[in-house]
């Protein structure tokens, strides 16, 4: 009963991010619970010997992208679950992803996140978000697979030999 009382939400940006939103903000309103809505923003890299001129020193340290991302954010949660919202508390860090959300999780009961639905060398090489979440958090995950587009009926059929 208490499982869907807090939810975790992790948000990128992306439409898949927004469709897990969704599906957890439904959770929240059918069990009484609110929801955590958490965009993580990744510190960058600047080499010191950039050309042009530019060095680390001149480009604004990543905090200062925070109070931005939060109104982004929660104007984004605003209109993608409109009225009838069930409680919900924007949150945006700095830091690594997974780590940020599995620190978040602490405070949750649940947590619902999308996949980015990378495969072979990509998720090989960036490693996946989700993949960390769902091995190391203490609480259960939910993960919500990207919509992949489905070929015609007639398409699918000729190629598995039926259809002709």
């Amino acid at each position: 009963p208490a499982l869907f009382r807090r939810i975790l939400v992790p948000h990128d940006f992306s439409a898949p991010a927004t469709r897990a939103l969704r599906l957890a903000a439904t959770l929240a309103r059918a069990h009484g619970g609110r929801l955590t809505v958490l965009h993580v923003i990744v510190p960058f890299y600047v080499p010191a010997d950039l050309p042009l001129g530019l060095g680390a020193e001149q480009l604004p340290p990543p905090a200062s992208f925070v109070p931005e991302q939060r109104r982004r954010l929660e104007r984004l949660v605003t209109r993608a679950l409109g009225a009838d919202a069930p409680p919900f508390t924007i949150a945006v860090e700095v830091g690594d992803p997974a780590r940020c959300i599995l620190e978040a999780a602490r405070r949750a009961d649940a947590i619902v996140m999308a996949t980015a639905g990378r495969t072979g060398l990509a998720h090989l090489l960036i490693g996946s978000v989700a993949e960390k979440i769902v091995r190391h958090a203490t609480v259960p995950v939910l993960t919500v697979r990207p919509r992949v587009a489905a070929a015609p009926a007639t398409r699918r059929a000729r190629r598995s030999g039926r259809g002709r």
